[in-house]
């Protein structure tokens, strides 16, 4: 049965001040279509997710929440993002520019085999690095990198599309491998094939297998399905460039390492590999192995043509060099006329006028003075930050805005690392969001500073671990570690981070270990157990002056309304009966007060405290939560 015009478009999904038009793609995760939007009149194309791709709503708003976070991407090869919403189905979706040049893949397909222009190889893959660098310093991973992601504009410009937003850890847990199509898996790296977390270096081995499809015009794995593909990758040899190319495989082993930690470490340093092979042309290795080729052919001839070849050469350069031709007179200038030029007078009152000022000049002013006197943020209308903006928006070409751009990313990255250090996270945040603002609005000068405060972070949080160890704070380590990623955006300090804070023992733990030990001690050391009373610990209490523990779980509101601690339980006391309400780590400053003249003193094991009687009447005895906190009488 045929399909009327009007039932395709009414098959189209609803979606308010769009007309859709067409479908004009299709994925495991979206369809795409064109359509016009009514407001301005311009083509865009839809990007749609399908309902299983996300399919609940806290998916959904994550969803949401990170392309609105990618639209703030403002580069010259990023395609922007302009409207996130909701389909009148419910299905979540975005807008961007339509670009009907068509993809990068459809160009490899076309070039029929290795490409004769290296040139542009480079072009594009110098775009893409851009792109990726600018997303990485902001803390934004792509995560597919395919040449079909790579779309070209109207002045031949590629641009990097669909970041990969779906596929973000923690959005779809139940996504395998058959949700994937085989062109994903094709530039996926082995890290991102097996599920694990991925950083910047992902893009990077992606970028890797973009550059062997551009020179040899295929992929460099070939499979018939997803699983067989990441397989490949995962476990085959990185495969041989032909001689033509050989001057690409450093590049091509180091992008497409198996393990990131032998990759490129940024995009900027695959760019700065990508010049030297810009300036050194072909390689030594290339140029020798077509000499090599060129002696195994010319060394079968016989050897009187050889040299009969080589003085017909010397022959012709000579005949040659004593003759002209109509080009060289070409070449020659004779008896042109001399052209005199007007003499002009001294220019010295030109060079002693004042140059006229710049309109940015007295922000510039303000800035040097303001940022010597650490006003950095504050306070409003007399801060270093917003007269240095008022400066570039004036006039971003100053000769002072330079140093004064570093100069406040500097700060705000110092002041960002105190406080990490110091354990204030949200203000570090603070100062790492003022960075970012900052730094898009006076890129591209701003990008290698925020680039330095990643480092700052990195070495403050690395301290803040180091601090932790020896005080065995295994906590602040753990939540130190935590931060790595969003600060330094460095995926693996962070497991790094992670491993060292798991090694650590607190003196709780170290304390309970010793207790464990002291029941196999020998039957000649006399060991007695008795409850700790009121009036024993009210003496611990008033030698210390330590602080009294709240007695309720932490999530009660009769904790903050009517608080109980060991003095006031709650119930009446003597001061001879068993003192409650105490947490485990009052228990063990109290065990390391009364072990001070000699006498040990320790906590029982669980094993002693259940084989002993009960000495707390018809109360049952108090239970630690795990985290050491009092979990009720």
């Amino acid at each position: 049965m045929d399909t009327s015009p009007n039932d395709a478009a009414n098959a189209l999904p609803r979606i308010a001040g769009f007309r859709l038009l067409r479908e004009i793609g299709q994925g495991g995760m979206s369809t795409v279509y064109l359509a016009e939007q009514e407001s301005l009149g311009r083509k865009v194309a839809l990007k749609v997710m399908l309902p299983e791709a996300l399919s609940d709503e806290v998916s959904r708003r994550r969803f949401e929440n990170e392309a609105r976070t990618i639209a703030r991407l403002d580069h010259p090869n990023i395609v922007g993002i302009y409207e996130v919403g909701r389909t009148t189905d419910d299905l979540p979706y975005y807008a961007m520019p339509y670009l009907a040049r068509g993809h990068l893949g459809q160009r490899i397909s076309r070039q029929d085999g290795r490409t004769k222009d290296e040139a542009r190889v480079i072009h594009t893959l110098r775009a893409l690095l851009e792109a990726l660098d600018y997303a990485h310093v902001r803390g934004v991973v792509h995560r597919d990198v395919k040449a079909e992601n790579v779309l070209f504009d109207d002045a031949e410009r590629p641009l990097l599309a669909d970041f990969g937003i779906a596929l973000r850890k923690g959005v779809n847990p139940r996504l395998t491998m058959t949700g994937l199509a085989v062109g994903s898996t094709a530039y996926m790296p082995p890290e991102q094939a097996r599920g694990e977390e991925v950083d910047s270096r992902a893009d990077l081995y992606s970028i890797g297998v973009l550059a062997w499809e551009m020179l040899t015009g295929q992929l460099p794995f070939n499979a018939a399905d997803a699983l067989s593909m990441a397989v490949m990758h995962a476990k085959d040899p990185i495969p041989r460039l032909p001689a033509e190319l050989l001057h690409w495989q450093r590049f091509i082993d180091r992008a497409m390492a198996k393990s990131p930690a032998n990759r490129f470490r940024s995009a900027q340093q695959m760019l700065e590999a990508l010049d030297r092979i810009e300036r050194g042309g072909f390689s030594f290795d290339a140029i020798a192995a077509n000499g090599a080729r060129l002696w195994r052919r010319t060394r079968k001839l016989p050897k009187p043509l050889l040299i009969g070849g080589g003085l017909l050469c010397a022959a012709m350069i000579g005949v040659a060099s004593q003759h002209e031709t109509p080009m060289d007179e070409f070449f020659r200038v004779e008896n042109l006329p001399e052209i005199r030029k007007p003499i002009q007078p001294e220019p010295v009152d030109r060079m002693l006028r004042p140059l006229p000022e710049s309109p940015a000049q007295q922000w510039v002013a303000s800035a040097e003075t303001q940022l010597a006197s650490r006003k950095l943020t504050t306070p409003q209308g007399d801060n270093a930050y917003d007269s240095v903006l008022r400066a570039w928006d004036a006039d971003p070409g100053h000769v002072g805005l330079p140093p004064l751009v570093g100069g406040v990313l500097g700060a705000l990255g110092d002041e960002m690392a105190t406080r990490l250090r110091k354990g204030d996270e949200d203000k570090a945040r603070d100062y790492l969001q003022r960075a970012t603002t900052f730094a898009d609005r006076t890129a591209p000068m701003g990008t290698q500073a925020l680039r330095n405060i990643h480092e700052k972070a990195a070495d403050a949080l690395t301290r803040r671990v180091a601090a932790a160890e020896k005080k065995k704070d295994r906590a602040d380590a753990l939540e130190a570690a935590s931060l790595a990623n969003e600060f330094a955006g460095d995926q693996a300090l962070a497991d790094t981070l992670r491993a060292r804070a798991d090694k650590i023992k607190s003196p709780t733990d170290e304390l309970a270990e010793t207790a464990i030990a002291s029941t196999d001690a020998p039957a000649a050391s006399q060991t007695s157990m008795r409850a700790l009373t009121r009036a024993e610990y009210a003496r611990f209490v008033a030698a210390t002056g330590r602080e009294s523990s709240l007695c309720r779980e932490r999530m009660s509101l009769l904790r903050i309304v009517k608080p109980r601690d060991w003095k006031e339980p709650g119930f009446e006391q003597t001061d001879s009966q068993p003192v409650v309400c105490v947490s485990y780590d009052d228990a063990v400053a109290y065990a390391h007060w009364a072990s001070r003249n000699g006498q040990r003193v320790r906590l029982p094991s669980s094993a002693e405290l259940g084989a002993a009687p009960s000495h707390a009447g018809p109360r049952s005895l108090a239970t630690w939560l795990r985290d050491g906190s009092v979990a009720g009488t």
